[in-house]
């Protein structure tokens, strides 16, 4: 069966091709696939009322997971009635936002409210737990929930027919450029990416929907080419953490590092400044040196 599934671009910090949001049409109305954070709401609704809808007709949003750049405004869709479905792990995060917004705030400090807007609270009756396995029904629709860490223990991909929804696990792809996987704290293990990174290519999809940035179809290659840089840039990172390299001193080697790569691979600047935006380089150098210290004592 195919279904009409519109791309939302939300403009993220006024960019194009940042942050996607997915509307699906279904015989019981629309659903939705993440929602960006707070901050973009404005531009969702309107993306939402130029494919010719009403926001307010959405009932069912479908998270990936709970980064703010994914989930921060479904508590506006949960508080017109809406129900949010998200990983069980995930879901209390929705419920009591504070500890979240706490741990995001000692990354991002000052730049919250910019970034990010508010979160508030999603009453526990308006919460589905998405568990791997489970099947989502919704009119003539069945999503099938994939348990797919690697890039948070709360990620989930949703399958569609022969389509997957990938939130993070897929990594970020701005228009022809490289795939890269964002690797921010505290979750990040490579193991268990690399084979939620297969799970999905076994599933064998004609295309990939990416939140960061859209539709692609030469999946297989999408994947190869993303198990490569996750491991060059966790293997950037160990001889770091190996000599115990102050972060300070190791961030702009890795953003200059990164930022090469982009452009030997063809990348023109504001396809970079929009990676940037999608992906921040530098929360990839504290993810990354947290994986390889867990690693080390033995903790993944």
């Amino acid at each position: 069966m195919t279904y009409k599934i519109h791309t939302l671009d939300l403009h993220f910090l006024n960019n194009e091709k940042a942050i996607a949001a997915f509307l699906i049409e279904t015989s019981a109305g629309l659903v939705l696939i993440e929602t960006g954070p707070e901050t973009t709401f404005e531009s969702l609704k309107k993306e939402i009322a130029a494919k010719g809808f009403n926001w307010q007709d959405v009932k069912h949003v479908l998270l990936t997971h709970i980064h703010f750049d994914h989930a921060g405004a479904a508590w506006k869709f949960a508080h017109n009635g809406a129900k949010i479905y998200v990983h069980p792990v995930g879901l209390p995060h929705l419920q009591n936002p504070e500890k979240l917004w706490h741990s995001a705030a000692m990354i991002y400090g000052d730049d919250m409210n910019r970034l990010w807007g508010k979160m508030e609270s999603i009453a526990e009756n308006q919460l589905c737990a998405a568990d791997d396995g489970n099947k989502i029904n919704i009119g003539d629709a069945t999503f099938h929930v994939l348990y797919t860490p690697g890039h948070a223990v709360h990620h989930n991909a949703y399958q569609l027919g022969n389509i997957i929804f990938t939130g993070d696990v897929a990594g970020v792809k701005i228009n022809n450029g490289s795939v890269v996987p964002p690797c921010p704290p505290p979750d990040i293990n490579i193991e268990l990416w690399k084979n939620s990174i297969e799970k999905i290519r076994i599933k064998n999809p004609e295309a990939l929907y990416l939140t960061h940035f859209g539709r692609v179809e030469n999946v297989n290659k999408h994947l190869d080419d993303l198990i490569v840089m996750l491991t060059d840039w966790a293997n950037y990172m160990k001889p770091h953490f190996d000599n115990n390299t102050d972060p300070k001193d190791i961030t702009p080697q890795f953003m200059a590092y990164t930022k090469h790569q982009l452009i030997k691979a063809g990348v023109n600047e504001p396809d970079i400044q929009t990676y940037e935006y999608a992906n921040p380089s530098w929360m990839s150098v504290a993810g990354l040196l947290r994986y390889w210290k867990l690693k080390s004592q033995g903790r993944i």
